[in-house]
């Protein structure tokens, strides 16, 4: 499934502050180290780069938005939750988890671009091990995945989103 590597937190939040916005350059073409899983006129489901958990994905709406509610329509708002929802749902039929964690991090000091956290807890994790300790790369580092897990874990969850559209 993957080894945990070391991962250099200096280095990520000076690339993150300093550098253009990741899901910008994503969605223009800049970027394409990210495994795209999904992407339509409301919102881009991707594979995060530095996963924690197997099988963590990225949510974030199409247009650069930086408030999580205030940028928003309840509309707007709304179609974004339901894809969250559906990428969560393909999500589980991928990977046995006892708890989906749904959650939007940034600041305004970087990852500006509102985006929602998708990490599958498997199950079997110790209580201690779990919610936060389970997020974060400062407990064991992110989970290495080659170019082909990552490929063959993409095609999956895409096969799952298209099966639910």
């Amino acid at each position: 499934m993957g080894e945990y590597r070391p991962f250099d937190t200096t280095a990520y939040a000076r690339q993150i502050q300093e550098g253009p916005c990741f899901i910008c350059s994503i969605l223009e073409g800049r970027d394409e180290t990210h495994h795209v899983i999904y992407w339509d006129d409301v919102g881009i489901a991707f594979l995060s780069k530095f996963p924690t958990l197997y099988v963590y994905v990225l949510v974030a709406p199409v247009v650069h938005r930086e408030h999580v509610t205030g940028d928003f329509s309840v509309d707007e708002y709304v179609a974004l939750q339901k894809l969250i929802y559906r990428v969560g749902e393909a999500v589980r039929r991928v990977v046995a988890t006892e708890r989906l964690y749904i959650l939007s991090l940034g600041s305004q000091q970087g990852n500006r671009h509102v985006h929602w956290h998708i990490a599958p807890l498997p199950p079997g994790v110790p209580f201690e091990q779990q919610q936060f300790a389970a997020l974060t790369v400062d407990a064991h580092g992110y989970l290495y995945l080659t170019e082909e897990q990552r490929g063959d874990l993409a095609r999956r969850l895409a096969e799952q989103m298209a099966a639910s559209g």
